[in-house]
């Protein structure tokens, strides 16, 4: 689809999708109000590669995670412009407070003036064998 813009941001890991997976991190949807941001892995380090073995430091990275494709789309209040979320558990039977807890916190953090639509998924396993989180956005930017 050559009419819309894709964007990947800087370091290892958006090289990593985009030339050995072959995707991108965010696409811009014309006319140009509506971005969808791709999951966006907890802990998973954008410089490194690196995947945190805590639930809770997964979910915060994933956001940040999510807030740099934002702006790397152009999205300038990023994660403000949130209006949709699905975030992906792996342990989500065991895990369910830490998780509720610390999605909760980053939903405050990041999106303090409105509260998104969320639909949250317990999964038996995500793309990298370290992660318990992966969350995508869609966007829309006045």
């Amino acid at each position: 689809m050559s009419s819309l813009d894709y964007f990947t941001y800087a370091g290892d890991v958006g090289k990593y999708g985009l030339e050995t997976l072959g995707y991108s991190q965010a696409v811009r949807v014309p006319p140009g109000s509506r971005v969808e941001v791709s999951g966006q892995a907890g802990g998973w380090d954008p410089e490194t590669h690196e995947v945190s073995s805590d639930v809770s430091a997964q979910i915060d990275q994933a956001f940040s995670n999510i807030q740099l494709a934002l702006t790397t789309a152009g999205v300038k209040d990023g994660l403000s412009s949130v209006f949709s979320i699905k975030s992906y558990h792996v342990g989500f039977a065991e895990d369910h407070e830490e998780i509720f807890k610390a999605m909760k916190k980053n939903f405050e953090k990041w999106m303090p003036g409105h509260k998104p639509i969320w639909t949250l998924l317990g999964v038996a396993r995500l793309g990298m064998a370290d992660m318990k989180v992966e969350i995508d956005v869609v966007a829309w930017e006045k």
